[in-house]
Parts: structure tokens; C-alpha cells; sequence
């Protein structure tokens, strides 16, 4: 969206900023059926849909569309605040507008959630914003759960089934050198390509030995038996155990 001006047909060059004062009294005049002080406020906010939306300019999302979305969140929130709390708008306002985003984003994404979690994710969002609207703040997932009669852990799971997906490659911290991204956060250490081709040249190892020493090697580091119970099994003394054993360890050694 940079160095861009128009938006749906809007000069963003020329948006109008309220300050709070005259935000407070528009709200008031909106309060009281004054459609015109609606329309300002409407109008005087759109920079506040703008700075919102940039959040979510990476998702490869028609910037226009957003901006629509956006403007119907900002508009739930002007028909929903409430004047006699303490609150900014602009406080209530945002969570609004991201929450409205974040509805269309997840009814259009191509990640498909189960019908039930679906219904539920809903009824979490809904329980969510009529508690926004009484309490002018955002509520705690224990607040949402006791709403609704629900488990707080189902609730959870309907929340996180709705995230939006974030990119492996999204940078999350760049000092000027090396930029960090998601993978380098949540890379597996262990499951690496190196440990990947250990994996199986150690098991192209183990199919060179005999049956037996196969055998030996599976009851005593795979079924965790001592060198007698495993001489007891194959039929042979102790001592040809750990013979055998340290002879297949010493040939896998050499085969990797």
C-alpha cells in the first residue's frame, strides 16, 4: 500500500484526524440518533481502518477489500461503544476492526476447519464481542468459557482453529544483518537432514549383520534386556552375547 492514494475511491492523502474531544462528542451526537455526527465519525477514523490493515497487507489480500472489511468493523464499533466508560475509542475500536478482518480472512482461506469447530469459533467471536461491548475491554478466555457454558479447553481450541496461518519465511526481527524468520523459530533441532541421512545409513548398517546379531541387538537396546536374559532367549552363554554384541556395534561402526 505504499505511495498508494486512493483506496475504494477515498483519498487517504486527505483523511480527516479527530481528536479525542471531538471523537467523544460525535459519539454522544451518534448516541442520539444524529446520523451526521455518525458519518464524521465514520469519516475521521478511517486512517485508524488504515494503520490497522497494514497488519495484514502480507496475506496476499486485495488492499481495497481490506479496507472494506475494516470499515464495517469501525462502524460495528461506533454502533457499539459505550460512552460512560472510561475507555479511548480508538482502545475499542481496534480490536473491533481486527476482529472483523480476521472473520473474512478465515471465511476465505483455503485452510478448512470442521463444521463444529467452525460453529464454535463463532459463537467464541460473538460471546467475545458482546463482552467487549458491556465491558469496554478484551475478555479473558475464562470470561468467553463461563459465557458460553463451555470447557475452557474447547474454547482454546476453537480459537487456535481459526488463526490466521502466518508464513514459514515472515520475518520477525531483522538488526540491520541476518533477517529471523518463523522457520528459524520453530526449525526442529533434532529431526534435521543430517539426522534424516544418519537415520538411514544406520539402518542400511544394521541390515549388513546377521540374523542373530540383529536379534541380539533389537533385545538389548530395543526391548532393554540384560546380556543374560538375552542369552537365555538366543540359547547361547553370556560371554558369546557380549561378544557378539560389541562385534556388531564395532562392523556398524565401520559400515557409517
Amino acid at each position: 500500500m505504499q505511495g498508494k492514494v486512493e483506496i475504494c475511491g477515498v483519498n487517504t492523502s486527505k483523511l480527516k484526524v479527530l481528536k479525542n474531544e471531538e471523537t467523544m462528542e460525535l459519539l454522544r451526537r451518534a448516541k442520539q440518533g444524529d446520523m451526521d455526527a455518525r458519518e464524521q465519525l465514520i469519516n475521521g477514523n478511517l486512517r485508524l481502518v488504515l494503520s490497522v490493515i497494514q497488519k495484514f497487507l502480507n496475506r496476499g489480500e486485495n488492499v481495497d477489500d481490506l479496507f472494506q472489511v475494516g470499515c464495517v468493523g469501525l462502524i460495528k464499533a461506533i454502533d457499539n461503544f459505550d460512552i460512560t466508560q472510561p475507555v479511548r475509542f480508538s482502545t475499542y475500536g481496534v480490536p473491533m476492526i481486527v476482529g472483523e478482518i480476521r472473520r473474512y480472512l478465515r471465511d476465505n482461506s483455503a485452510i478448512r476447519v470442521s463444521r463444529s469447530m467452525r460453529d464454535t469459533a463463532y459463537r467464541v467471536l460473538q460471546a467475545k464481542e458482546k463482552l467487549m461491548a458491556r465491558d469496554q475491554r478484551e475478555p479473558s478466555v475464562e470470561e468467553i468459557a463461563k459465557e458460553l457454558d463451555l470447557p475452557r479447553e474447547e474454547v482454546v481450541f476453537a480459537m487456535d482453529a481459526i488463526v490466521d496461518p502466518v508464513s514459514l519465511y515472515e520475518p520477525i526481527y531483522s538488526d540491520g544483518g541476518d533477517t529471523v524468520c518463523v522457520m528459524d523459530q520453530v526449525k526442529d533441532s533434532r529431526n534435521t537432514d543430517e539426522a534424516w541421512i544418519e537415520q538411514i545409513a544406520l539402518k542400511e548398517a544394521v541390515k549388513r549383520l546377521g540374523e542373530r546379531e540383529r536379534r541380539i541387538l533389537s533385545l538389548r537396546f530395543y526391548e532393554g534386556k540384560t546380556q543374560m536374559e538375552v542369552s537365555g532367549e538366543v540359547g547361547i552363554s553370556q560371554a558369546q552375547v557380549s561378544r557378539l554384541e560389541k562385534n556388531a556395534i564395532n562392523t556398524i561402526k565401520k559400515n557409517l
